[in-house]
């Protein structure tokens, strides 16, 4: 049933196994995949590239790097891009639905609970084991990715370029652009970094599906009582322009919620964001939280539908159009430099959370099994993270972490 993944951009008819296939896969990775856009996307490269080889990793990180090109929540649209990919415009919809509703759900009851409760159900236990199984998983992604990004000197020196810069801080945006802009640079002056692959049938017509977004959309939600079109339109509004982590979207949110509008307090809205750190699947789940909080069901319903409806008109735009970039030397080399960008992002982001993460002796042990299980034993990572689980209860339970 799996298609050969050497041949990425090759027409393939897909069926109903395939989308109950996705729909298995996405529900799945919904449920368990905590510890962030890299840490997911890093789950979603073992699932689709090593084992069922739906993918090759050429083709995982060209979607990765136009993923990171447009505004919203990366690990969603990857998610989406795989579905496309896999069975055209209905797997985009079962795979982007799947990923997003177990998180919806779950954040969902948190909100009840924090209406009902006006307060947050403990969850550092789970964190706890949980977070160093993501470092091994996404230092696994990282090593299977990285012949493939950086396969040349100039794409290797990039890459370094790239970790540094965002290490210093640097806007992950303007990191992507530069590398990308690099690379067409040295391409130019006859150092090309692609390998310009064989034609392909796919994507005809496919420029003709661009379309282009202002960079900033008026709002018309206005202070005061909340209602059901004011909520979608803040969440529909961040969701178009936002690029970066839970912490831009915090910062996205606070001006509208708590200063323009003041639906909310800060104390609120941290708590949000909480609730979208701590559990799995996409951050951007903040927004049901949110909107039941602020209007019940209803509002959460709404909210979430207008942060994620961007993520697949980007992705049903852009898509298509990865095949082409990849065919044209200059835009292909662009492409190679936001690839290994992309990497290089995804190492300081595990570099941080490995910080936050091995805080003592249990979790280092922890990490350091679970790594050992995935490079040597090829161990799901689904079960790995639902291990680690379990064990940061039991580590919490006997009383030998806070």
């Amino acid at each position: 049933m799996n298609e050969s993944a050497t041949s990425p951009t090759s027409v393939r008819r897909w069926t109903g196994a395939d989308l109950r296939e996705l729909a298995w896969l996405f529900l799945r990775l919904g449920v368990t995949a905590f510890g962030g856009p890299a840490a997911h996307v890093a789950m979603m490269q073992d699932e689709v590239v090593r084992r069922r080889k739906w993918l090759s990793e050429e083709r995982f990180l060209d979607l990765l790097g136009a993923t990171n090109l447009i505004p919203g929540p990366n690990s969603t649209e990857m998610a989406i891009h795989i579905g496309y990919d896999r069975a055209r415009g209905p797997g985009l919809a079962v795979a982007g639905i799947c990923f997003i509703l177990p998180a919806m759900l779950i954040t969902g009851a948190l909100g009840w609970a924090y209406v009902r409760f006006e307060a947050l159900p403990a969850a550092n236990w789970l964190l706890y084991g949980v977070k160093p199984v993501m470092i091994a998983v996404v230092v696994q992604a990282i090593g299977a990715l990285a012949p493939k990004a950086a396969r040349t000197t100039s794409l290797r020196l990039l890459g370094v370029a790239a970790a540094v810069l965002a290490w210093l801080g640097v806007n992950e945006l303007a990191v992507l652009i530069g590398a990308g802009a690099a690379s067409a640079v040295l391409a130019r002056l006859g150092k090309p970094s692609v390998r310009p692959p064989a034609p392909s049938d796919e994507d005809t017509g496919a420029g003709n599906r661009a379309a282009a977004l202002a960079p900033w959309l008026p709002g018309f939600a206005v202070a005061g009582s909340v209602t059901l079109p004011g909520l979608f339109w803040v969440f529909f509004k961040t969701g178009a322009v936002l690029f970066g982590s839970g912490y831009v979207l915090l910062a996205f949110l606070r001006a509208d919620l708590v200063e323009r509008l003041g639906w909310m307090t800060e104390a609120q809205l941290l708590d949000a964001i909480a609730v979208g750190q701590v559990t799995p699947g996409p951050v951007f789940t903040t927004a049901t939280f949110v909107g039941y909080v602020l209007a019940g069901p209803a509002g959460a319903l709404v909210a979430t539908i207008g942060i994620f409806l961007p993520a697949f008109f980007f992705v049903a735009v852009s898509g298509p159009l990865v095949p082409r970039l990849r065919r044209s030397p200059v835009a292909g080399a662009v492409l190679d430099g936001v690839n290994v960008a992309s990497l290089a992002l995804m190492l300081v982001v595990t570099v941080q959370l490995g910080r936050a993460s091995l805080i003592d002796l249990p979790t280092v042990l922890l990490a350091a099994a679970s790594a050992l299980l995935l490079f040597r034993f090829k161990v799901n990572s689904t079960w790995l993270v639902v291990g680690g689980g379990a064990l940061g209860w039991a580590i919490h339970s006997a009383g030998l972490a806070g």
